[in-house]
């Protein structure tokens, strides 16, 4: 498959001078065509300050990020975001239609065909019969399916997802997560998904990247050998589940371990520099 995306020695910091805080080191990877690509990595490990770097809403500092072999400078055309926080990404003024339908107004295409794509992609996520309501009328679960139909309805090459299911309840959750692969599948589309848990993130990807603590580097990229169709008791309870899930946690715990061992050793040595200035 050719490659959609491609991630290249990325660095990005914060600030400058001692007081610098760097989110993202020598970070590379690459995501093929039609590839639900999953990133997990421990809390404030700077996730989604590459997610935003791959975006183009900020500028990393070092590497480069290509999106179908063009240099992403900017915030690309054919991308779309799905965020967490669905009841604030969508227009609580505008109905669900009017919703789907509002980024593509800045493409060159009629009302009608703007419409009709925004229908569209109501069905693919399962609420053509919701067009004329309103948010706050829909479920957190229901929301979000609408925040996902928009992100889809302008066809994106590639599209970032940030814990998107992070803030339903569990049965949602589930629900939502056999929605993604569904959709993905038929739609052939290509998914970079950044998530914190892990189960998730062997039942969705075909790929799971680790991520260390801040700053963020590839800890191991783990091929995903479940099959294509997936069941939320059945593959849960599957060896291979079981066993690709040991393997992430594992690699997280002993990178977040190694992680606090140095920060101890850190500290330590600034008292020892500190106490020694002291005494003289």
């Amino acid at each position: 498959m050719p490659t959609m995306l491609q991630v290249s020695g990325l660095n990005h910091r914060y600030g400058g001078g001692d007081g610098a805080h760097v989110a993202v080191r020598e970070l590379s990877f690459t995501v093929e065509a039609g590839q639900l690509a999953c990133i997990v990595g421990p809390s404030g490990c700077g996730k989604s300050t590459l997610l935003r770097c791959i975006g183009g809403l900020i500028k990393p500092t070092g590497g480069t990020v290509r999106l179908h072999g063009d240099l992403v400078d900017g915030v690309p055309d054919d991308l779309a975001v799905v965020f967490q926080d669905y009841s604030r990404s969508l227009f609580p003024w505008l109905t669900v239609l009017g919703n789907v339908e509002f980024p593509l107004r800045s493409l060159k295409m009629s009302r009608d065909e703007r419409r009709a794509r925004a229908r569209e992609a109501l069905a693919w996520v399962g609420l053509a019969d919701a067009d004329r309501k309103y948010p706050s009328q829909l479920s957190g679960g229901m929301q979000q399916r609408v925040s996902i139909a928009r992100a889809l309805a302008s066809r994106p090459a590639l599209l970032l997802m940030d814990e998107p299911f992070a803030s339903v309840d569990a049965q949602t959750r589930f629900e939502l997560e056999d929605l993604l692969r569904r959709v993905q599948r038929e739609r052939n589309s290509t998914v970079l998904l950044v998530t914190h848990d892990i189960d998730e993130s062997v039942y969705l990807g075909d790929r799971v990247l680790v991520l260390s603590s801040s700053p963020a580097t590839i800890v191991a990229d783990l091929p995903v050998g479940l099959p294509a169709e997936r069941d939320q008791i059945t593959t849960r309870e599957s060896a291979e589940f079981v066993t690709l899930r040991a393997e992430v946690a594992r690699l997280l715990r002993d990178r977040n371990a190694a992680a606090e061992q140095a920060l101890a050793e850190q500290v330590a040595t600034t008292e020892q520099v500190s106490t020694g200035r002291a005494n003289r």
